[in-house]
């Protein structure tokens, strides 16, 4: 039937009525299937109701993420890592607070993501209620419909041409590849964590991390979760670009576009799942966590030039900078550089109190 008319809508319009042609008691009312209509009114509210079923399962599981990042952060939060800022050492953090970096942004963009609805259309050819307004001139046709579209759980958008403006949509798409760049943000920095040997990955004994390497474990879920969320973005970013544009009160160009963001969700979804899957095979490597701290006195450089300055020191920075900057420093060569200071007693002890594993600041707080 699609084949002989070369038009989806008309061809279930047909389909439809044959059915009712067919049974004694529906055939009279056959006449009034797609009564009134446009195909684009039977589309628009079709996707729209698709969208919001995808959205909710999408949410659900990102939501299981963000929960299990939380819990993650809050078994971790006492825990130290060296922060590295342009891949240098920096002033230590600790593991949980920077999972809960990622924990909060998916918390907010979740936030925004669910107020996004998705609108409806169901206005007639072009956008004026043309055929139902010869039934009857004085009927609110505009809330009748409305009015029906909550009975399907859908906001009907009041002012379109013949289709949708699509912005609903677009807003859609915006946010989903916003979230799924805080997850590549997260799956690159786990994976540079593993890199590091930072984090270790449990080991299934059934598994093989590549065909002739056996030593090999590899952190294959953070990888296969960023190229599907690259796959995603790739998409989404497409579709919210185009389909906010259409020609005059329509082209099709949209038509075929749209049957690509089941696709381009399917994509998200699986990143997802695939994060939350890495992420609940990792442990710390507390010994070399310490170590890297251990090796780094240096970053406490910043501790000494704060605490000269409270003490009047105007040049405290350039000092310390001196014999620090590129430098490596252990303990023994931290404590001379902090008995030779030109400053109190009480302040060359708080100083001699730091070490890189407690000098983490309200990390373990935040």
């Amino acid at each position: 039937m699609k084949k002989k008319t070369n038009h989806d809508v008309k061809a279930i319009e047909y389909f439809i009525r044959s059915k009712f042609a067919a049974i004694k008691s529906l055939s009279p009312y056959s006449k009034y299937i797609h009564f009134g209509l446009t195909s684009e009114d039977v589309n628009s509210t079709s996707y729209a109701l698709i969208f919001n079923e995808a959205k909710t399962i999408y949410i659900k599981n990102l939501q299981h993420l963000q929960k299990q990042l939380y819990t993650r952060a809050k078994q971790w939060k006492n825990k130290p890592i060296l922060a590295r800022t342009h891949g240098q050492p920096a002033s230590p953090s600790t593991f949980g607070k920077e999972l809960k970096v990622f924990s909060h942004r998916l918390q907010n963009e979740i936030r925004i993501f669910k107020s996004i609805e998705i609108y409806g259309k169901f206005s007639g050819t072009t956008g004026n209620f043309h055929t139902l307004s010869l039934i009857s001139t004085t009927k609110n046709w505009s809330a009748f419909i409305n009015s029906f579209g909550r009975t399907i759980g859908l906001q009907i958008n009041p002012i379109t041409t013949q289709i949708d403006s699509h912005d609903s949509i677009a807003s859609f798409a915006h946010s989903m590849v916003r979230i799924n760049n805080i997850l590549i943000d997260f799956n690159r920095d786990i994976w540079t964590y593993i890199s590091n040997d930072l984090f270790k990955l449990k080991i299934n004994k059934n598994e093989v991390g590549s065909s002739t390497m056996p030593h090999k474990v590899n952190p294959i879920d953070f990888e296969n979760s960023e190229g599907n969320l690259q796959l995603a973005n790739s998409l989404l970013v497409f579709l919210a670009d185009k389909l906010q544009k259409s020609r005059l009160q329509r082209d099709l160009s949209d038509s075929t576009v749209l049957r690509n963001v089941g696709t381009a969700i399917s994509y998200s979804f699986l990143g997802i799942k695939s994060s939350a899957k890495g992420l609940s095979k990792l442990h710390i490597n507390n010994q070399k966590a310490l170590e890297e701290l251990n090796n780094n006195w240096q970053v406490l450089s910043e501790a000494i030039q704060i605490v000269m300055k409270l003490e009047g020191i105007d040049d405290a920075y350039e000092y310390i900078k001196d014999f620090t900057r590129g430098s490596e420093m252990d303990k023994e060569s931290y404590k001379q550089l902090v008995n030779n200071l030109p400053i109190s007693l009480k302040s060359k002890n708080k100083l001699l109190a730091l070490t890189p594993q407690n000098y983490i600041g309200q990390a373990n707080l935040l």
